[in-house]
């Protein structure tokens, strides 16, 4: 079953035919909000809002342990991750939707894993390719079948929150080779490896990164959110074909 983590301006699905809502318990806490079981394009899936009912949860303080496993325990077979993001390189304006490749992990304090007791042997998981090749692919594909451009790599900077970064942040960022910068891709992305969750990302960008483009002096918050509104609909469209030709097997 897909399974679909709805980031700012994504707090459910319009394409989804919701079935029922489930209040989920973990041994991490609850999750940021019920679990959405439905169908998107009369295949099963499972939707979850990121930052809860209202965006309550800002994005160092999201349980993304108890997110993850309750995915899991609630059937998730792969995740698509919605995200929005500043754009840092030159090909990544706003309004542009990107299927990164890559993360940089800038965050700090958080809960970044499954193996950090007694009760579990401590294991060291390949994280050289972040993220699922087989579901990038499968994006991608879905992108091109619907008609929306999407970059098909990206280098994704998860930064604490929830503050906008300083321009000098954003060019010490891009020294290291990011191309995106938000504030959820990490531990999300760890955790799902973690759990052997297929995991991508689908980010659209909101707005030049500080210091970039329009936001040389400052970021507009009244432009990133029009920028949302307008590229939702993309997103949700790419995810409605995707769900069409999804396979775990492929």
């Amino acid at each position: 079953m897909l399974a679909v983590i709805g980031g700012s301006g994504v707090a459910g699905l319009d394409i989804m035919k919701v079935v029922r809502r489930e209040v989920a318990r973990t041994p991490y806490g609850a999750p940021s909000g019920p679990l959405v079981f439905g169908q998107i394009s009369q295949k099963p899936a499972l939707f979850l809002a990121r930052h809860g009912p209202g965006h309550i949860h800002p994005p160092h303080c999201v349980n993304y342990r108890a997110n993850l496993q309750a995915l899991k325990n609630g059937g998730a077979s792969a995740i698509i991750a919605i995200a929005v993001v500043g754009g840092i390189a030159d090909n990544a304006p706003p309004g542009t939707i990107v299927i990164p490749d890559q993360i940089i992990d800038y965050t700090h304090g958080r809960e970044h894993t499954f193996f950090d007791g007694a009760d579990r042997r401590v294991e060291h998981v390949d994280f050289t390719l972040p993220y699922d090749e087989s579901l990038r692919a499968q994006l991608l594909g879905a992108a091109q079948a619907c008609g929306r451009r999407a970059l098909a790599a990206g280098v994704y900077a998860a930064t604490q929150g929830p503050r906008l970064e300083t321009a000098a942040e954003i060019n010490r960022i891009a020294g290291d080779g990011g191309t995106l910068v938000g504030m959820t891709g990490m531990p999300e992305a760890a955790l799902a490896r973690e759990l052997a969750l297929p995991y991508a990302h689908l980010c659209v960008v909101s707005n030049w990164a500080a210091g970039r483009g329009d936001s040389v002096n400052k970021i507009s918050h009244e432009d990133i959110f029009a920028t949302i509104e307008s590229s939702v609909a993309d997103v949700l469209k790419i995810i409605e074909q995707f769900a069409t030709t999804y396979s775990s097997d492929v």
